[in-house]
């Protein structure tokens, strides 16, 4: 409300006191109305002091690629054609998966789950596999297991009460104790890749089942793909909260064609939506936050936004926040890094280009029609591209010292339908 407006009306009571007060500045007959016009009340809501700060802008890279990323291994299939060996896992002999793509990490004490998208297999629908290993060697390639039925069949993930099917896919797990919490993207359509990002929740016995239930929508506009870090508050001035444990968020929203955009939630309050804020730029050089996600500000511009799949980690080596995602422009697995989750990001930097680093023509097929250069396409395929896509960190597995360190990480290559792991080397200026 900007004022109150108060109406007094005076009429003349000589009729009843016989007489007009002789002191009265008014005189006895019917005053016109009066407005009067008081100070603004200030707003109890904070709503209304949010502002929306300025984007942060990128700066030069102070890391070096000192190895472009490179396979170390096929992670599913049964036979790397590429590498003319065995795939550890033998998902197709074992689990019946007879292509997948995807592969997002999370940490469970010892054991690392692992959440994958699209699956063929007898299941139908292309619902999707949950594999997990207790390798702790990436070097050494990982040999996944996969949540299966009783006859032995993988057993897809299961959220009564959302779409299932094609470009519906988890994107993102973490645990809290004997909590499960996944992210998972639906209501894929026609206007929309992934229309909508809701979160699932299951305990530790359901979520061995790949049993979950729906908690409640994420998100519909920046954060349909999202990468989750926990932190401990105290390490990172300007958060919302300044003490316990929370979680730095960063998202995407259309499908290929979004900005990156950062929010935080408090881990332990991860059950109420209510509790996210966006970041909505800079001012004075820090971060401002809001609760409403249509304030949320990219994290820095980009001159043709096109993110869709991405992953963050903070790499204790080197002490920098690393984020990966496939982009068209310039081609390639892209990686920033920045000393805050706010920034200011770095320029991008191509840690896999198809083409350079052995990609096409050995793991990623190429098309027939351009160039007959590899055999590892799938049966059928052989005129159709491969490529790159959700580079997904093991932020766990990463190696180093204080100035250098090694990432690995999961890549699509859509043909063959299979995700393989990759490593790559970083080190500061």
């Amino acid at each position: 409300m900007i004022g109150m407006t108060f109406i007094r009306k005076f009429k003349c009571l000589g009729s009843i006191i016989g007489i007009c007060l002789l002191l009265s500045v008014a005189s006895c007959t019917d005053e016109p109305e009066i407005t009067e016009h008081k100070p603004p009340v200030p707003p109890t809501d904070e709503d209304a002091y949010e502002y929306i700060g300025s984007i942060p802008l990128s700066v030069s890279s102070d890391i070096i690629i000192t190895q472009q990323a490179t396979k170390i291994s096929q992670l599913t299939g049964d036979y790397d054609r590429h590498l003319g060996v065995p795939v550890l896992s033998q998902s197709l002999s074992r689990y019946r998966i007879e292509g997948i793509d995807l592969g997002v990490p999370f940490q469970d004490g010892d054991t690392t789950w692992i959440l994958f998208g699209d699956t063929w297999g007898p299941k139908g629908g292309l619902l999707d596999a949950i594999g997990y290993t207790t390798d702790q060697d990436p070097e050494q390639g990982l040999k996944l297991d996969f949540i299966a039925d009783k006859n032995g069949v993988y057993e897809p993930i299961h959220i009564p009460g959302i779409g299932q099917a094609a470009f519906e896919v988890p994107n993102e797990g973490i645990i809290d104790g004997d909590e499960f919490y996944v992210w998972h993207t639906t209501d894929h359509s026609e206007r929309h890749t992934m229309g909508r990002n809701v979160l699932a929740h299951a305990y530790r016995a359901d979520a061995e089942k790949a049993q979950y239930s729906l908690l409640y929508d994420y998100s519909t506009m920046y954060f349909i793909n999202v990468s989750v870090v926990k932190v401990n508050n105290e390490e990172w001035g300007f958060l919302p909260d300044s003490v316990g444990e929370g979680l730095v968020i960063l998202g995407s929203g259309e499908y290929r064609q979004s900005n990156v955009y950062l929010a935080y939630q408090p881990f332990k309050k991860l059950k109420d939506k209510s509790t996210i804020r966006y970041f909505s730029g800079m001012k004075e050089g820090k971060p401002l936050w809001s609760k409403n996600e249509k304030n949320a500000q990219p994290l820095f511009r980009m001159a043709e936004p096109g993110v869709g799949e991405l992953s963050l980690s903070y790499n204790e080596f080197i002490q920098k926040w690393i984020l990966l995602y496939n982009h068209h422009e310039p081609r390639g697995i892209n990686m920033r890094t920045a000393d805050m989750p706010w920034g200011p990001w770095t320029v991008p930097q191509v840690l896999f280009r198809p083409w350079e680093d052995g990609g096409y023509c050995h793991f990623m097929h190429t098309n027939w029609e351009y160039q007959q250069c590899d055999n590892v396409s799938n049966p059928g395929r052989e005129y159709e591209w491969g490529g790159e896509y959700g580079p997904y960190q093991f932020a766990h597995f990463a190696k180093g010292d204080s100035v250098s360190t090694t990432i690995y990480f999961t890549m699509s290559t859509w043909n063959p339908y299979e995700t393989v792991l990759m490593k790559a080397s970083l080190k500061k200026r």
